[in-house]
């Protein structure tokens, strides 16, 4: 499936496969572990939020609450060490990717898949000890993000961003399932606002590396279209996620009130890009306060319901 890259490719990747003795350091750098753990916060949303309204508390099971935080963590770290391992004939060709340890030598191939496949496994064996269904959503997720985004669209669509928001939005939606298997309304609503928030977010960083895409042969959105387009296209997402935001109103009048003022703040930062001549000035403004808009969002949401 990997159509974009060339047989030299593989032979650069072969060049550096005689490893030197792998450390956990390069295992941890696979990992991901910034992904990892911005994601166990929405998780820990979902399943606080899915305590509170079956009527119960994350104390009064406090082991089911640590495996599906554990399985998350495993199963998302797992994935990412999946996406270095497909990824690895084209590392070399951007700069924030040259030197992963998949690329410089530190670990085979062989080394990645293992690991890869080893965390995903005992993720899902954890997620399973919980509920059935956060084992499902934990594997459709997997599925996702190293088949149909990695493997497939990441390298012929620009569509890719959007394939790649649905693995990105079952955190909260496992840690859920992990409680409530029967997936409360606001379980979903979660799921649709991790869904939009991050095509912006992914977009913007996107533009801040587009030359880097380019030298990949990645069809990022700005890449293939532009910026004019793509920052169009990011002021929607946000113009969106804002009444998306408010599925949730009944989490209180605070939750609402920061959830306008973020959203709207956003999205006065993104209209004003229409008019700033550095792009890419604007476009890490943008991917910062998408970060800082995601933990306050859903930190808040379950700080509202704690009194």
């Amino acid at each position: 499936m990997t159509t974009i890259s060339s047989v030299n490719t593989f032979e650069h990747v072969d060049a550096v496969e005689e490893s030197k003795q792998a450390s956990w350091r390069e295992y941890l750098a696979i990992s991901k572990t910034g992904i990892v753990m911005s994601n166990l916060i929405t998780t820990f949303a979902g399943l606080y939020l899915a305590a509170y309204y079956t009527g119960t508390t994350l104390g009064a099971d406090p082991l089911n609450a640590f495996l599906a935080l554990l399985g998350s963590a495993l199963i998302i770290a797992g994935g990412c060490a999946l996406n270095n391992y497909i990824d690895r004939d084209i590392d070399h060709l951007m700069e924030r990717t040259k030197e992963r340890p998949t690329v410089n030598g530190q670990l085979t191939g062989k080394q990645t898949l293992t690991y890869g496949l080893a965390l995903s496994i005992g993720g899902t064996a954890f997620l399973a000890m919980t509920t059935f269904v956060a084992a499902v959503i934990g594997v459709a997720g997997l599925i996702t993000y190293v088949v149909l985004y990695t493997m497939w669209t990441k390298r012929t669509t620009t569509l890719n961003t959007i394939v790649g928001s649905f693995a990105g939005a079952v955190p909260p939606l496992i840690g859920w399932a992990a409680i409530d298997p029967g997936l409360h309304p606001f379980a979903w609503a979660l799921f649709l606002i991790m869904f939009v928030w991050q095509p912006p977010h992914f977009l913007a960083l996107a533009m801040k590396r587009a030359d880097e895409y380019k030298a990949a042969g990645i069809p990022m959105l700005p890449v293939v279209a532009g910026f004019a387009l793509t920052k169009r296209q990011i002021i929607w997402y946000i113009a969106a996620l804002i009444p998306v935001s408010l599925f949730v109103a009944d989490f209180g009048v605070v939750y609402t009130t920061a959830a306008i003022l973020l959203g709207g703040g956003w999205l006065v930062l993104g209209l004003a890009g229409l008019k700033m001549k550095d792009d890419l000035k604007w476009a890490k403004h943008m991917f910062i306060y998408s970060l800082n808009y995601l933990t306050v969002m859903f930190v808040l949401m379950v700080i509202v319901h704690m009194f």
